[in-house]
C-alpha cells in the first residue's frame, strides 16, 4: 500500500491550495480517507476524514474552509483548503487503514503568509 500526496506549496494568506493524495496497492473504494497536519513544535492534528460513501468530518479549525473529496475512479483523496491563514502552516499527511493497519503518505508542506 503506498500513499502519494501532493500538492503542498507557498501561498498567500486568503488563497487556496488543493492537495491530492494517490493510493496504491489498494481496494481505494473500500476505504476511508483522512488528512492530519503538523505545525512545527506542534502534535499531528486531524483535518478532515472521508468515509468509503463520502461521508465527511471536519475539524472545527477547517469547517466552512477546507473540503475533502475523493475520486475513487482515480484512487485518488482531495483536500480543497481556501481561505488559507497562516496557522494553516504545516505538513500534510494523508492517512487510510487498511486490514488494522495504518498506512501515511509522505506529507506535503504547505505554507501560508501573511
Amino acid at each position: 500500500v503506498q500513499l502519494q500526496a501532493s500538492g503542498g506549496g507557498l501561498v498567500q494568506a486568503g488563497g487556496s491550495l488543493r492537495l491530492s493524495c494517490a493510493a496504491s496497492g489498494i481496494f481505494f473504494s473500500r476505504i476511508a480517507m483522512g488528512w492530519y497536519r503538523q505545525a512545527p513544535g506542534k502534535q499531528r492534528e486531524l483535518v478532515a476524514t472521508i468515509t468509503r460513501d463520502s461521508i465527511t468530518t471536519y475539524a472545527d479549525s477547517v469547517k466552512g474552509r477546507f473540503t475533502i473529496s475523493r475520486d475513487n475512479a482515480k484512487n485518488t483523496a482531495y483536500l480543497q483548503m481556501n481561505s488559507l491563514q497562516p496557522e494553516d502552516t504545516a505538513v500534510y499527511y494523508c492517512t487510510t487503514t487498511w486490514f488494522r493497519r495504518g498506512y501515511w503518505g509522505q506529507g506535503t508542506l504547505v505554507t501560508v503568509s501573511s
